[in-house]
């Protein structure tokens, strides 16, 4: 179906039988006109959307146009709101205030003249809001960490795949540089055949245990309860949220696993990618994982340290920790190593003079994440890192948590999608939600990868 072949079909849209609101961009940007851009709606608007996804994303792309906005903090929206439109009145030097906010989220996904979305919320809500979006045939965006639950991951990996959707991980550091350029080297085959691979990720939340804390009035501005979402319900504190009226402090439930699996998943989905990629093994899950953690106790109780090994089918391995962000990579002939964001080590000092040749491996030019979103697109050809292979990320470094709970070594069957003689591990692959705040035919969506019932 061609752009206006949808806009065309969308226009009827409903939702629980009352016609929605249709968004129409109130200006012309010269040559960049409404109908030759893509037309982005933003689902949650808090600090990582402002200011990675917005300010260094999408507001810098001449492509695209940011045309409404959703988030259940309604001075978030505003706060948003001010940023888009000051943004596009620069661009065109004028005045603008096109941009919509919506409260709901299905309001703005059903909404006449969007294209794709971009899904910046907590954690919990990535899998339901992204699904919706892909079963409504919207292009879906989705932060990192995928999502919660490797159910929840499955059945959206399953509705972009049946409604041909564009789809995209937002992970930027396939397109840093020196993430690249290592790549380039371990393809090339510079350092050999690989042997082991170690990746890092960074302790910022270590040492943050919180213990429990009392109920507070919740803020005027919050709609808390769809907040809370697919989660069950849990009296509001500030820490369990974000901060009220800011965008600046990190967010408290980035450390509550009612909302997130915590860094294990969340920095994991940028340098396991990297690690995954350098081992060509982004559609490959290991065939076992063993490894050991500590977690923090009260209402923040995420993992804050761990040690994890990854074996594969073919003997290669990985070991995976709380550290300094980095990939190592180890060959028979050598290694290098990559530090976030741009320090590169090696066991030979020419690897890092090495240009490819013209039957080389090379990956200059790669895209950023935003751009490679909206070259899939417009070019109907897969996204550099799809959520296929966010999937497969999120749940390698999901499967050294589900390890470290059950303190023994998992096997995993590819065969039947789950781990060999552990029921207890495969009960964990899934994460009842409350149905408030989706609709009928997303619960029954998700209802066929889920294998305990929705609650």
């Amino acid at each position: 179906m061609n752009r206006k072949e949808f806009i065309k079909r969308s226009s009827a849209a409903t939702l629980g039988g009352i016609i929605l609101p249709t968004i129409v961009p109130s200006s012309v940007f010269g040559k960049n006109a409404p109908n030759s851009r893509i037309n982005v709606g933003m689902i949650g608007v808090g600090r990582q959307a402002v200011s990675a996804n917005l300010k260094n994303g999408f507001l810098k792309l001449n492509n695209c146009q940011v045309i409404a906005i959703n988030d259940v903090d309604s001075w978030r929206m505003a706060n948003a709101a001010k940023v888009i439109n000051d943004s596009y009145a620069a661009q065109k030097g004028g005045n603008y205030s096109g941009v919509r906010s919506y409260g709901d989220y299905r309001e703005l996904i059903f909404s006449k003249g969007i294209d794709a979305v971009m899904i910046s919320t907590p954690d919990h809500w990535h899998a339901p809001a992204a699904i919706t979006a892909a079963l409504a045939g919207k292009h879906v965006s989705v932060e990192k960490a995928l999502s919660v639950s490797y159910s929840h991951s499955k059945a959206l990996i399953e509705a972009v795949k049946m409604k041909g959707v564009a789809n995209r991980l937002d992970s930027e550091f396939r397109s840093l540089d020196s993430f690249w350029k290592t790549i380039e080297i371990v393809h090339n085959g510079l350092i050999g055949k690989l042997t082991n691979v170690k990746v890092g990720v960074p302790a910022e939340l270590s040492g943050s245990a919180l213990g429990p804390q009392p109920e507070m009035e919740i803020p005027k501005e919050l709609n808390y309860d769809m907040w809370l979402g697919t989660a069950f319900p849990a009296a509001y504190n500030v820490h369990r949220v974000h901060d009220p009226k800011t965008i600046e402090t990190r967010p408290g439930w980035l450390r509550i696993e009612d909302y997130t699996n915590g860094m294990i998943t969340n920095w994991g989905a940028h340098l396991v990618d990297i690690a995954l990629w350098g081992m060509k093994k982004e559609y490959e899950l290991p065939v076992s994982v063993s490894g050991t953690g500590n977690f923090s106790k009260g209402i923040w109780n995420t993992i804050e340290s761990f040690e994890v090994l990854y074996k594969y089918a073919d003997g290669l391995t990985m070991n995976y920790t709380i550290d300094q962000p980095y990939v190592k990579f180890e060959g028979d002939k050598g290694w290098i190593k990559i530090t976030y964001p741009d320090k590169m080590e090696v066991s030979d000092p020419t690897f890092l003079k090495y240009t490819p040749g013209p039957n080389e491996i090379s990956y200059k030019g790669t895209l950023t994440d935003k751009a490679d979103f909206l070259h899939a697109i417009e070019t109907g050809k897969k996204a550099f890192e799809p959520l296929e292979v966010g999937h497969n990320v999120y749940f390698t470094t999901l499967m050294g948590l589900i390890a470290i709970k059950q303190g023994t070594e998992l096997k995993w069957d590819n065969a039947a999608l789950k781990f060999k003689d552990n029921s207890a591990a495969n009960t964990m692959l899934n994460r009842p939600i409350r149905e408030k705040w989706l609709d009928r035919n997303v619960i029954d969506w998700m209802n066929k990868f889920q294998n305990v019932p929705l609650k």
